[in-house]
């Protein structure tokens, strides 16, 4: 009765990834997915499910969905944001997927890492992303980039897993507490034989870490019981239905990957050059553009502020 796994996926976003003059056109996917069972409220004494309904507070009335704007609210007076408001803030659609740095892999917190993505080639060749691919395991770097999704300018980590690339966000700076405690100020002792006795109980459990030798004891349970409630003939009869994600376009191909390599670092490092000098001036466009089939030479992106987190 449980749906299975067909091991299909389809794309979320469609864009190209670039890095100084080099585009590499890629498609993205959701790398994880939630295998918890779904479960919904119902009323114990029929079945029927549960609804909720969007009330005003003030006047009792159901609300329609169209006539519903947004607030933030700061504890002593109400934003009220409508959607023209929002219409008229900076929107974010771009296709490209930036790197801004290239940074070494010990360096990336594995805290701020949040939602994974695979990127799959979406060329006639694949040499630009192999390329790519190959450079960051060779110099152990990950790729800091900025991208926007469902317009909002996400911060990612690009990095290798086997033979796919692949960019999991990052949270922002402000989103990440810190950890205050007191009682870890305070001077403890800690002997040569404790430490010696722990280090052997930590080699008592040392082992090669192996995902798929753990389970979700509860969901199996759960998924268990469901069953044999319905071998008791103890179910109701229901009929759902799920929705469909379109595909979004976009897309290029490149052309000339070693001339545009070459037209990187040569820019890269006139880059380099003019920041030493005191006097300022327009650097000069290079001579080749951005090796692609449909998209321009992309200016420099100016960097953006880290954003602060809107209330909820």
């Amino acid at each position: 009765m449980w749906p299975v796994c067909t091991g299909l996926m389809r794309a979320i976003w469609k864009g190209a990834l670039t890095f100084g003059l080099v585009n590499v056109p890629v498609k993205v996917y959701s790398a994880t997915e939630d295998h918890d069972v779904s479960l919904h409220q119902v009323h114990a004494a029929d079945g029927g499910r549960i609804r909720y309904q969007r009330i005003c507070e003030i006047d009792g009335e159901v609300v329609p969905f169209q006539d519903i704007d947004k607030a933030y609210d700061d504890g002593e007076r109400t934003v009220v944001l409508t959607k023209e408001d929002l219409a008229s803030l900076p929107s974010e659609k771009s296709r490209e997927i930036d790197v801004v740095e290239f940074v070494p892999s010990e360096q990336v917190d594995l805290l701020t890492l949040d939602k994974a993505y695979y990127l799959e080639p979406d060329s006639a060749s694949p040499k630009a992303y192999v390329l790519l691919r190959k450079t960051l395991e060779q110099t152990d770097r990950t790729a800091i980039v900025r991208f926007s999704l469902r317009q909002k300018t996400r911060l990612a980590a690009l990095r290798v897993r086997g033979d796919v690339l692949v960019l999991q966000t990052l949270l922002w700076a402000d989103e990440v507490r810190e950890a205050s405690f007191p009682a870890l100020d305070e001077t403890v002792r800690i002997s040569a034989k404790e430490l010696e006795l722990s280090a052997s109980l930590v080699e008592s459990f040392a082992s090669d870490f192996d995902p798929e030798a753990f389970t979700d004891e509860y969901q199996q349970e759960l998924r268990t019981l469901i069953d044999a409630k319905i071998e008791k003939g103890d179910a109701l009869d229901t009929a759902e239905t799920f929705g469909t994600h379109e595909e979004e376009d976009a897309g290029g191909e490149v052309i000339d990957l070693m001339e545009a390599l070459r037209a990187s670092v040569e820019k890269s490092r006139a880059a380099r050059a003019g920041a030493g000098s005191t006097k300022t001036t327009d650097a000069a466009p290079p001579a080749k553009a951005k090796a692609t089939a449909s998209t321009p030479a992309k200016k420099p992106a100016a960097k953006k502020p880290a954003a602060k987190k809107k209330a909820s």
